[in-house]
């Protein structure tokens, strides 16, 4: 049986890149509007509940007020925002992390960040396995294309390609850190390092571990054991033994919907640095998106994914 689909800010980065992988889907019949109507609040609190299934691709705000219109208990819902992604009665949508059945039967998903994917895709099974500590004060550096960032970053970083580097949440607070923390089950907020380069899509986490100053934490062996294990048999997320002399990110990238994890183990044993490498657009946003849609439809998880 066809279901339906209303993506609600379906003109922007995400949004446009989950209906590029719904194309040509037999399963789903995707609700538009017009650009009229699409920025009129009649028009689309009709398609929020008349759909089975919304996509709300918007500002945080905008995503809050979107799931108060829904006037009905049976559409179901994917937040790609970070407005619900830690608030009770929200299913987090990191299947790998949560487990398939959660998102299966969940009517409220919220869609992970983008850095977070790459944060508790390294941390938070190492934390579960009492390879690393849940109270160490975590540091996490990651660099993103700007597409992450939405059409104003895009057009800035179009506009002067003489940016090459942008730092940003210099002082704290980024909106990511408390999902980050909570669902890796930490007692500290991780410092989160996150930064832009002048590539539009892609990202790299890094989580630096000192283990000589971490008496309670594992080996980078056990950590590279207990990550493949965890996600064996897993055709998105994939655990990866080789340690490169460089990792990097390309500015003429594909889309692609797959995680990439390594351990980065120092000779001596004192020093890790756990390494993600993903796409910011596609399991970072809207691969994770399509991926927990097929779930919650019962669906193959990868149809549609770019792997």
């Amino acid at each position: 049986m066809t279901q339906t689909i209303f993506i609600d800010g379906a003109v922007g980065t995400t949004g446009l890149e989950i209906a590029e992988r719904l194309a040509g889907r037999a399963e789903f019949n995707l609700i538009t509007l017009d650009e009229a109507r699409r920025k009129d609040d009649a028009a689309r609190a009709e398609a929020l509940n008349d759909a089975d299934y919304v996509i709300l691709c918007l500002p945080d705000d905008a995503a809050k007020a979107a799931v108060a219109m829904i006037r009905n208990d049976r559409t179901r819902v994917i937040d790609a925002s970070s407005a619900h992604r830690v608030a009770p009665g929200w299913t987090y949508g990191f299947p790998e992390l949560v487990g398939r059945d959660a998102i299966a039967g969940a009517r409220l998903v919220s869609n992970p960040g983008c850095y977070p994917t790459g944060f508790l895709g390294l941390v938070a099974p190492l934390v579960k396995a009492g390879l690393l500590p849940g109270d160490w004060p975590y540091v996490c550096h990651a660099i993103s294309g700007y597409s992450g960032g939405g059409k104003a970053l895009i057009a800035r970083f179009e506009a002067d390609t003489d940016i090459a580097y942008r730092a940003y949440g210099l002082v704290g607070g980024h909106k990511h850190v408390p999902e980050m923390q909570a669902h890796a089950g930490l007692t500290h907020a991780p410092i989160f390092a996150p930064a832009v380069v002048a590539a539009h899509r892609g990202m790299l986490v890094e989580v630096p571990l000192p283990l000589a100053a971490m008496p309670s934490a594992g080996s980078a062996a056990a950590m590279l054991e207990a990550l493949g294990q965890f996600y064996e048999g897993s055709a998105i997320v994939s655990v990866v033994a080789d340690r490169p002399d460089e990792l990097l990110l390309r500015a003429s990238m594909e889309p692609v919907d797959t995680l990439t994890l390594r351990v980065f183990g120092a000779a001596d044993g004192s020093q890790v640095r756990l390494a993600a490498v993903l796409d910011n657009l596609g399991k970072g946003a809207s691969g994770a998106a399509v991926q927990n849609l097929n779930i919650m439809a019962g669906l193959d998880e990868t149809a549609g994914l770019r792997l």
